[in-house]
């Protein structure tokens, strides 16, 4: 056991010009090769396309793609093996996302479907994939999640799995 005690969890800082820790997190997520100041030069040039596009506050329009985009359930993979034998079956089974998790999937998710989307830069790519989530509930972002709701939904059979585990180690 640890004597340290638990760790802190570390904040993320606000981005200087809006004053938000979504964009900042955003901002982190795109970043290539430690390029800090190119990725908010994107944001930023994609922030004025979705000024223009809906009159409305870029960093609400990304809070409510993000919000859109956010899985209540997700699948893990575990491994039952019976004693003695090697080999064994894998399960895929529905597991419960907190918050700040789904937060970070969201985030994952909407830069992923921004880059393979067809366009002509990174900053029109993503001003139309935050504009799609946001208003009009379509793109890849939101087509990810619910493929992961319908994964969830098709192993609800071994969700049992997930409670049975913990009860047999508890016990040892």
């Amino acid at each position: 056991m640890s004597r340290r005690g638990t760790a802190k969890k570390k904040t993320e800082k606000f981005d200087p010009i809006c004053c938000s820790r979504v964009v900042n997190m955003l901002v982190n997520r795109m970043m290539k090769d430690g390029k800090k100041s190119l990725a908010y030069k994107i944001f930023y040039r994609a922030g004025i396309g979705i000024r223009k596009e809906t009159k409305k506050n870029p960093v609400y329009v990304l809070r409510q793609a993000i919000g859109r985009v956010i899985p209540s359930v997700g699948v893990k993979i575990r491994r039952k093996r019976k004693k003695g034998k090697k080999g064994g079956k894998t399960y895929k089974i529905p597991v419960a996302i907190k918050i700040p998790q789904g937060i970070l999937l969201a985030i994952r998710w909407l830069i992923e479907a921004s880059r393979k989307r067809s366009g002509t830069s990174m900053v029109s790519q993503l001003r139309f994939e935050l504009i799609d989530a946001a208003s009009k509930k379509r793109g890849n972002a939101i087509r990810k999640k619910e493929q992961t709701h319908k994964m969830a939904e098709a192993s609800r059979t071994f969700a049992h799995f997930r409670y049975r585990n913990k009860q047999k180690r508890k016990k040892r």
